[in-house]
């Protein structure tokens, strides 16, 4: 399996919108099959193809916990179709904002129809972490980021962190 990286904000990448998926393929699935050994080499919930630098609409993540068998779970082309009016409002961290968690309000059940992992067409009602964690993965999916919901004063804060700790990385790479 190729080791997929996984690419942190600031990188302009994440704000790409990505491309639906044409069909489901061996290529594709690979690509699925990657990208959640990177979630779990990572200690992650959920991964968008843009976070390793495919901008193409396809998620994968697994909310099982740690004593728990492994659960994953494939989207693509993933539509939200309908969020409920009661909001819920959950500690959100990111891989592609390591070391950064923030509290965010979304919609508390969403209605989500995708592609399973064979290309087969499916539709789930989502509620609690599942429905907050799919929402943050499509909103990857548009080029959005979970800081791009929290105040300004925060956002600008973490993102001050971030572009501070790659310096220092690429400071470490110099010759």
């Amino acid at each position: 399996m190729a080791k997929l990286k996984i690419i942190c904000a600031p990188d302009d990448r994440l704000r790409e919108i990505s491309e639906p998926v044409e069909n489901v393929d061996k290529a594709l699935q690979k690509l699925m099959d990657d990208m959640l050994q990177a979630m779990y080499g990572a200690y992650g919930l959920g991964l968008a193809a843009i976070q390793v630098g495919v901008p193409k609409r396809v998620v994968v993540m697994d909310l099982s916990g740690e004593e728990e068998p492994a659960a994953p779970q494939y989207y693509v082309n993933p539509e939200i179709t309908w969020t409920s009016d009661e909001q819920n409002t959950f500690k959100e961290g990111c891989l592609s904002v390591p070391e950064n968690f923030a509290e965010v309000d979304r919609p508390e059940k969403c209605r989500v129809k995708f592609l399973d992992y064979n290309g087969k067409a499916q539709e789930i009602e989502a509620d609690g972490m599942l429905a907050t964690c799919i929402q943050h993965e499509v909103d990857h999916l548009n080029g959005i980021l979970f800081i791009d919901r929290i105040s300004k004063l925060k956002r600008k804060m973490i993102l001050k962190k971030l572009t501070k700790a790659q310096r220092e990385e690429l400071k470490g790479h110099a010759l």
